[in-house]
């Protein structure tokens, strides 16, 4: 997704999740969505997008990502809980962000394009909860589906263009995925997301364990095809990154999980108003 830039149900499809206006009623559901564990999943995401070649053509071209990677990602964590589960000015004002960055970006409003970036985002929350929480029932997954389909509307695709269940999704994302096609140009946005040079401190520091999480997550055959080593040694590092992840998120309070989007909205709404 192309970052943005400064300056009823859970079943309702066309308007925002909004907790404070009663959007997702069921209270549970509010505070899964409102969970930032998929933050884990966001680079994963973010290689799942660019393996799309005109996706990947956008982003090289009209981002800074050499320079400030990790702006990507959290201009498309701060998109997600502002259409999610934000109010329904905070989702307006994440898709007008969008949308004026993507005026310059031939394809960036590609119906077919804009839904795999949505799905995107909604595989990569469901694998982060089920790799790193608790595994995600159908019914959960289900209401989860249905509180990600604003992200697409917002995007600008058709509302009955979003699965309207699991299955039709995952039906989807299987005959996606095998019309993949991962490029130089993704090969080059990937070396400056996971080999930040210009990040801070503390970015760099966090890297290996990012870059391990990243690429462990990705289907196999996108692996193959991004032509990063994995073999006996990188899985095992993998399971004990997953083992880390786990065990701190465990001992985290809920609160403090559901820290980063109002920060993030907080933010957001910094930049409406500048």
């Amino acid at each position: 997704m192309t970052a943005p830039q400064p300056g009823g149900t859970a079943h309702d499809r066309h308007r925002a999740s909004s907790p404070s206006t009663g959007h997702v009623a069921d209270r549970h559901l509010r505070r899964f969505l409102a969970d930032s564990t998929p933050v884990a999943a966001g680079g994963r995401a973010i290689l799942l997008q660019i393996a799309d070649p005109v996706v990947a053509a956008g982003v090289r071209r009209h981002s800074d990502f050499a320079r400030r990677p990790q702006q990507r990602l959290a201009h498309t964590l701060m998109f997600v809980f502002a259409v999610v589960v934000g109010t329904e000015a905070d989702a307006a004002v994440a898709a007008s962000f969008v949308q004026r960055a993507h005026r310059p970006v031939a394809g960036a409003d590609d119906v077919d394009r804009q839904l795999w970036v949505a799905a995107t985002l909604y595989d990569s929350a469901r694998r982060a909860h089920e790799l790193f929480g608790d595994p995600v029932d159908d019914a959960l997954a289900g209401a989860v589906l249905d509180a990600y389909a604003p992200i697409g509307t917002a995007l600008r695709v058709p509302a009955d263009r979003w699965p309207a269940s699991v299955a039709a999704f995952d039906a989807y994302w299987a005959a996606t995925l095998d019309d993949l096609e991962v490029t130089d140009d993704a090969r080059g946005v990937v070396r400056d997301l996971l080999h930040p040079r210009f990040a801070p401190l503390w970015v760099r520091a966090a890297m290996p364990l990012v870059r391990i999480v990243t690429v462990g997550m990705l289907p196999e055959a996108l692996r193959q095809q991004y032509r990063f080593p994995w073999g006996p040694r990188e899985q095992r590092r993998f399971r004990r990154a997953v083992r880390l992840v786990r065990t701190v998120r465990a001992v985290v309070p809920g609160w403090a999980l559901r820290l980063p989007g109002p920060l993030l909205l907080r933010q957001m709404r910094r930049y409406a108003h500048a």
